[in-house]
């Protein structure tokens, strides 16, 4: 998926999104109320929560620090490209949220939806946190194609975009969009450092010749 690819489908979707009153009724409203507890205070789902931007951060750092060490450059590789998919996310995600400008559904529907803290000011669509989960899962799938490797961290990414349902962040649409920009940008990102590195290999080899 390269990132034309990618802005084509958020382009897409976002004109197909009805106004608020409309689009935050029914099967998304209903689902979001089933998940959400009147006190949502699992400490367990909190937990997931808080993960999801840390481990984003510190996955790439991870890795391009044990690349310094054991001067692996494919190790390396796999840091800019996590790096790249960071940026993509942040960028496609703070672009939507002031596209769409969707409140956040204990804001719309604030007798039906308990949220665990109205800290949370921001836009809602799409989920921060799912995307920024999601981009990392995928980045790391990528550079180690395992099954059991993309098993517990789509497993773990899933259940960030729970923990937003069921923290009353989020409605689940927006947790949806925010999956599909992390992956999409994780895939962008993995092309475009095929497609750059590529023509540095063809320059080199120009000069050579």
């Amino acid at each position: 998926m390269t990132i034309r690819t990618l802005a084509l489908f958020v382009f897409i979707f976002s004109m197909f999104l009805p106004n608020k009153e409309i689009y935050a009724q029914n099967w998304d409203i209903n689902l979001l109320k089933s998940i959400n507890p009147s006190q949502p205070d699992n400490q367990f789902w909190k937990s997931v929560s808080s993960t999801a931007k840390p481990l984003a951060v510190a996955a790439p750092i991870s890795l391009f620090a044990v690349s310094l060490i054991n001067k692996d450059k494919q190790l390396r590789a796999n840091a800019y490209k996590m790096v790249g998919s960071l940026v993509i996310t942040a960028v496609i995600t703070e672009g939507i949220k002031r596209t769409v400008n969707r409140d956040r559904p204990f804001v719309t529907y604030p007798l039906e939806v308990f949220p665990n803290t109205i800290d949370e000011t921001g836009k809602s669509m799409p989920s921060g946190h799912t995307a920024f989960a999601f981009t990392t899962a995928t980045s790391l799938f990528n550079a180690y194609p395992k099954w059991y490797v993309g098993l517990p961290l789509y497993a773990w990414a899933t259940s960030v975009g729970y923990s937003r349902l069921y923290l009353g962040q989020h409605y689940p649409s927006d947790v949806l969009l925010g999956a599909v920009v992390g992956t999409g940008s994780a895939l962008a990102s993995n092309w475009l450092y095929k497609k750059m590195t590529h023509k540095k290999e063809k320059k080199k080899a120009a000069l050579l010749n």
